[in-house]
Order: structure tokens, then sequence, then C-alpha cells
């Protein structure tokens, strides 16, 4: 692959820039050789080559980042599992993949019945960042999502998935990170956007720097932005809404480039953060887990391009090699400035669900197209496609949210909420809109009002706490449409989103 090699060839190129700033402690890419070479003794003196799929628990340190390239360049796929995340669903992620190892930069380690290895204790060995070879179908990671019945989604990501999206992303010419640049890394490593802010970086020699876990994350961009003077953004829309009051105050004319994704970017903020980024370039990317990261972008200029569709800026266009496809419900095109379905196919396609056929088959389909048997994703947004040939969002398809920019499946939130509660209470999960614009979470009862104490405890021991409900309303008896569904739009309307439970 040769995006492992141009990793290679990066790192070796320049040991004395800085690779990492984490908790205001610099390394340089000579420090980051030394851990990747460490590790890569560790996992070949440790696992056995036929096993690809390795647990990675996602601490924020060097170690962590030089696991991933160490397994890359060992042929080997990662599969993030967040510390902070409840040890039975991690172990369920584990269980899925059925992963031996684990590599772990903690100080003591939850994974008692896993062989894991303390990449924070190896020993100094000579540097060795010479890939294997790696067949292009060979898993890259599998990132794991919520999914409807209380079971983790896996989504796999193959070494071409990833040449894909680098050499798509390469093919930009508005886009070009330098060895100079300072680029913000903000996501948790569960999260299918770190990719970027983590391999376009050390691509192009430049330095990342991370958010130190339990910090509050606004603030410490802000702190980031003043005090490192950061080239390069990259991060979820809902964070800008955060940092709104103190726009006055920030002037960052270091920043070249700020990209958001994993969420709707609305007109009038987008509007107020780019005074505050006078010679920055702007780009609104769009693009799901099943399609490695990005799709497509909309370059965002406030005087110049600031197309929108009911105050959500657009999507744009795809980028190279990638299929942009509206369908209706039978999956059949429809017309320019027809709101359907987008469908996305190319390259950058997972395989399909982590041994899950039935939700393949209902994500996934085939259509001929020029003699040839294109595939699809259904992405679930419903978005046209305008007169000049960019994509506007409308909405969601289904009952999946955004919240912090992950994508949560509300039929799991329910699934688990009802679990333990014995009162046979219908229960609804709800994404609220809350006075930053954000989304955030509440839960319905068709109830009286009862302690949901032992809920919430059982919800925490299952779920990431992004998917815990910060509200709950108790409704004698829900609304419902005219056709009998309940009227989630109403049920909405009970909740006072400036009061949490």
């Amino acid at each position: 692959m040769k995006f492992v090699r141009k990793l290679q060839q990066s790192i070796e190129n320049h040991t004395d820039h800085n690779a990492l700033c984490i908790n205001n402690i610099f390394y340089t890419y000579k420090d980051f050789a030394n851990e990747i070479s460490k590790i890569r003794k560790a996992i070949s003196n440790t696992i056995e080559n036929k096993e690809k799929l390795i647990g990675l628990v996602t601490n924020d340190d060097i170690q962590t980042y030089a696991t991933i390239i160490a397994l890359w360049f060992e042929g080997k796929a990662y599969v993030p599992i967040n510390p902070s995340t409840p040890v039975e669903r991690n172990i369920k992620i584990l269980e899925l993949t059925e992963a031996k190892y684990i590599i772990d930069s903690s100080k003591e380690s939850d994974y008692k019945d896993y062989v894991v290895i303390k990449s924070l204790v190896l020993e100094h060995t000579r540097i060795n960042l010479k890939p294997k070879q790696v067949s292009e179908d060979q898993i890259a990671y599998i990132l794991f999502t919520s999914g409807t019945t209380g079971q983790p989604k896996g989504v796999p990501i193959t070494f071409s998935n990833v040449e894909a999206l680098v050499d798509a992303v390469d093919a930009e010419p508005e886009f070009n990170l330098l060895p100079t640049d300072r680029c913000l890394q903000m996501f948790e490593l569960t999260f299918d956007f770190s990719v970027v802010t983590y391999l376009f970086p050390f691509l192009s020699a430049s330095c990342v720097y991370t958010i130190p876990k339990g910090a509050i994350k606004y603030f410490y961009i802000f702190k980031l932005i003043k005090e490192q003077k950061l080239t390069v953004l990259t991060m979820v829309p809902s964070i800008i809404n955060y940092l709104r009051p103190y726009f006055p105050e920030i002037n960052a004319p270091d920043v070249r480039y700020c990209s958001f994704g994993g969420g709707a970017l609305h007109s009038d903020i987008a509007n107020e953060w780019s005074n505050c980024l006078p010679n920055c370039k702007i780009f609104n990317y769009y693009g799901p887990t099943e399609f490695t990261v990005y799709s497509g972008f909309y370059p965002y200029h406030k005087e110049t391009h600031k197309k929108s569709h009911n105050g959500i800026i657009s999507i744009g266009t795809p980028q190279k090699d990638t299929l942009y496809l509206i369908v209706d419900e039978g999956n059949n095109k429809v017309p320019v400035g027809v709101t359907g379905e987008l469908c996305l196919g190319g390259p950058q396609v997972t395989p399909g669900y982590w041994k899950n056929k039935e939700r393949n088959a209902q994500s996934f389909f085939t259509r001929k197209e020029h003699t040839i048997e294109q595939r699809y994703y259904k992405t679930g947004d419903l978005c046209f496609k305008d007169k000049e040939g960019d994509y506007q969002y409308v909405g969601r398809a289904d009952f999946q949210v955004k919240i912090r920019g992950y994508r949560v499946e509300l039929a799991e939130i329910e699934f688990h909420a009802k679990h333990t509660s014995d009162k046979k209470a219908n229960m609804v999960a709800l994404d609220i809109i809350n006075s930053l614009g954000n989304a955030e979470l509440g839960l319905a009862i068709e109830s009286e009002e009862f302690d949901t104490k032992e809920i919430f405890e059982y919800m925490k021991t299952k779920m990431p706490d992004y998917m815990i409900p910060m509200h709950v309303r108790f409704i004698k008896e829900f609304p419902h449409s005219m056709n009998g569904k309940i009227d989630r739009k109403k049920l909405r309307t009970y909740f006072d989103i400036k009061t949490n439970r």
C-alpha cells in the first residue's frame, strides 16, 4: 500500500520535527519511530502471524498512536476500545472480532483474560520502519458504532479503503498539509473522524496536538488555538456552538484550514466562525463511517460559497472516484431537485458490517451502470441534488441521530432503558436541540413518575456516556399521529432542555 510506505518515508525523513504534542509535551518523529519499533518487536515476539485483529486501548499518549502505525507496518488491524467505556461493552467488541491480543499503555489492564502487550514498559530496540507486504483486502481497522439490539455494530475498513481515501484527498488541490503545520486532533480514536486527524498529519510530517482525556474540549481547543497557534482544525460543528461565547476573543490568522464533519454545519454560526479565521479555507465534509471518513465536501466561504438548505450548509460534491446516487424507497434514481436517500459508491465503501448478513442486506445494494455492477451503501441521509450539481442535506431517514459527532441508534438506548424496568412502560429515546444548537438525548416514559435510578445505572454499564440520555420526562399518554405511530415531533415539546434530569 502506497500510503503505508509514505508513512515510513515521512517518519524517516523528518526525525527532528515534532510529531505529537500531548498534555503540553512534545515528541519528535524520532521519538515516534522509537516507540513504533519497540511495539513492532513486541508484536513480532508475542502475536501469531495469523492473528490480524488486535485490540487497542485508546489512551491519549504516544504509545497509542505508535501502536496504530506499528500494527499497519506489521500488516495487522487495530480494533479500538475506549478505556472510559464500560468494560463489558469493550469485551463484547473483542469477542465479536475474536481478538485474542490487546495492546494497552495503561498502568493497569482491565483485560485479564487476554494476552496484553503493555506498550508503556517495552525495552528499547533498533529502529525498524520497513512495512511488511499487505494485501489490499486486508483490514486496517474496525470501528464499532451503536446497534439497534444492544450489540455494537462493526464497520471494517480495509487497507485499500484507506488508500482510496488518501488518494482522493491528495487529488484535491485546495488542501495541502506541510511539515510546519500544527494540527488539532480532538477525537476519541473509536470515532471515524479521528483517522484523518492523525493520518494526514503523519503523512505530511506535521505535528498533531491532542486533547487530554477529561479536559473540557472546547476550552482546551480555545487554549491551543491561542497559545500554540494551530494551523489546521478538524472539528464537529457542535464544538463551535460551545466556542461561540469566545468568538470576540478569537482572532486566529495562523489557521490555514478548518474542516467540519460528523454533523450539520449551520450557516449562521459558520459565518460568525469564519470571522475568527481571516486567512482560512473552510471545508464542510460529508461521509459516514461505512465510507472511510470522507466522501465529499463543500468549500465554504462567507461571501462567495455559502449555499445552504434550511439553514444547513451544503455538503457539496463527491470527491475523486466517489459516486453519489439519490434514490427513492425502491432504490430507483430520483431526478435533480427531488429529495431521496443518498447512497455512496466507490473504492472507499466498507466490505460490509462485521458478521451481520441481515444488516448488510438492508444497507447495501448493487445496480448495473454502463455494463458494470456498482455496489452502493445506503446512508440513511435524505438529500437532493440542486441544478448546480451541489448536494443539500435535508435530514435523517431513520432513527439514527448524531450526538457529539457520534452516530447513535435511538433503538439501542430504548432497548437498554427497558431492560431493567419492571413497570413495562413504553419508552422512547429522542434527540433534542438545546439552546446552543447541539443535539442532546432525552428519554420519554409513558407512565406515572417513578424512580429511574436503576434504569440509568444499568445503561451506564452498557453504553458509552454520550449515549446516556441527559433528560427524562414522564408522560401519562404519548401523542400519536394520524396513522397511529408515536408522534416523536410532538414528544419533543414536552422537554424543557434548560433543565437536566
